[in-house]
């Protein structure tokens, strides 16, 4: 007698469900043959409920960096709920699984981040970063270093807090935390440059983050808040120098930097950290979820220096601060086991040379008509279409050029990620040469027919 759930297609393809999509346009969804089945996968392949096999040019969500079916994880997950499948990490109880783990984040993390905190999901992380900060300058005897500077452009997740850092655009139609949260300027040079050259627009960034902080005042401002490349807000890569000057203004004003790694850290620009490693800076909490398991088990880390621990582990305050499954027994193993998988088959060092070739590959689409821009990094990447390229002008919502792209990709086996006119691209991090090769003529193939349509 099986346990499990009746789990065939028929119910989940009904108009009639129960479940709620996330980011969905739920009207939509109420039709038949709206959703996408997705009932199996492995390596870098998922299979749809009408048996058509796909290359997951999404990574499920920037996050199944070691690939699909990795026995080695499943097992670890395996083994570890048939010895203890769950004990929390709460008061003063602990787990060895979690333990480990934190362990060696902080082997793997820049300088001084040497103290783990265990949620599950980004936006946990992010927000579990904010209030540290927050009981951290409380303890300080400094109440009001409270707000929290993050920029236009950004995703920093969709609980109530994590959505108020967010751009702006993610929160139309719902409420957020409101007056906490200050939006500085877009680093996306080439939509918002105004014929300044990189250096130029990097100098008015700098400077925009230098005004805003005279203007709320620094005694006000807990925290900076960055993704070395913005994710969800289009894959847009600040300019050259970025991150380590505005480390060093926050430095100055006594403000920390949160790097938000849920997408970039684990091996997806080609190291296990990229905010040292690639950009040149160690911030002082580092975000990070995704690729911590690759999706195996949900399981994020707020990472945080050890200055900021001494602070908030003093005599005569609890941290009161918590979730049930915080360093959950099977995430953890599932969190091992996925380093270790990278360590000994060396995906990071990997990424180093294939995510060139696939970002080259993406790159070579520019010849195209409707072809703006092709933008980010290794196995993080984003091509936005334009109606004009010398004007830039976008196309209009209801061309849906993105949604119309990715069907078109689908329809010739490549899950791409439709974001307005954008369309990204995230794939597991251990695509051959070969496949990349044949993602680029999908997305070739796929922009040829959309444009004809036009």
């Amino acid at each position: 007698m099986t346990l499990m759930p009746n789990m065939t297609t028929d119910a989940v393809l009904t108009a009639d469900t129960h479940l709620i999509q996330s980011f969905a346009d739920l009207n939509l969804l109420k039709q038949d043959g709206a959703r996408t089945v997705i009932v199996g996968a492995d390596g870098t392949m998922v299979r749809d409920s009408e048996g058509n096999q796909l290359i997951d040019g999404i990574g499920g969500l920037w996050c199944v960096n070691v690939g699909h079916g990795r026995k080695e994880i499943i097992d670890a997950i395996t083994e570890q709920l048939t010895q203890l499948d769950f004990y929390s990490t709460f008061y003063n109880f602990t787990h060895p699984a979690a333990a480990a783990l934190a362990e060696k984040i902080a082997s793997l993390a820049p300088g001084h981040l040497n103290k783990v905190y265990f949620g599950n999901s980004g936006s946990v992380a992010n927000d579990s970063a904010v209030r540290i900060l927050h009981h951290y300058n409380n303890r300080l005897g400094r109440p009001k270093k409270k707000k929290v500077l993050s920029r236009i452009g950004a995703y920093h997740g969709s609980t109530h807090l994590a959505i108020a850092m967010t751009t702006p655009l993610y929160s139309e139609g719902w409420d957020h935390v409101e007056g906490l949260v200050h939006h500085l300027k877009s680093p996306h040079h080439w939509r918002e440059g105004g014929g300044l050259s990189e250096t130029e627009f990097c100098d008015a960034l700098v400077q925009d983050l230098k005004d805003n902080i005279e203007r709320i005042g620094a005694e006000n401002i807990a925290c900076f808040i960055a993704e070395p490349i913005q994710g969800a807000g289009g894959v847009v890569v600040a300019p050259e120098g970025y991150h380590t000057r505005m480390a060093a203004v926050c430095a100055d004003y006594d403000i920390k930097y949160i790097a938000d790694e849920v997408v970039t850290a684990f091996g997806r620009l080609g190291h296990f950290f990229a905010s040292q490693d690639v950009f040149g800076h160690t911030p002082d909490i580092i975000t990070t979820a995704k690729g911590l398991t690759s999706g195996y088990q949900p399981l994020s880390a707020t990472i945080v220096s050890d200055e900021i621990h001494e602070v908030i582990s003093r005599p005569g305050g609890m941290f009161l601060h918590g979730m049930t499954y915080s360093g959950h027994p099977a995430a953890a193993a599932a969190g091992l086991a996925n380093i270790a998988v990278m360590e000994q088959e060396q995906i990071p060092q990997q990424v180093r040379t294939t995510g060139k070739v696939f970002e080259n590959a993406l790159r070579g689409l520019a010849d195209l008509d409707i072809v703006g821009e092709v933008r980010g990094s290794h196995f993080m990447m984003g091509i936005e279409f334009v109606k004009d390229k010398a004007t830039k002008e976008g196309f209009a919502p209801e061309d849906a050029i993105g949604l119309k792209l990715a069907k078109a990709a689908q329809k010739r086996g490549l899950i791409a990620r439709p974001l307005g006119n954008i369309l990204i691209l995230s794939p597991t991090l251990i695509l051959s040469e070969e496949q990349i090769a044949k993602i680029a003529d999908i997305l070739r193939e796929s922009i040829l027919e959309v444009t004809a349509t036009l």
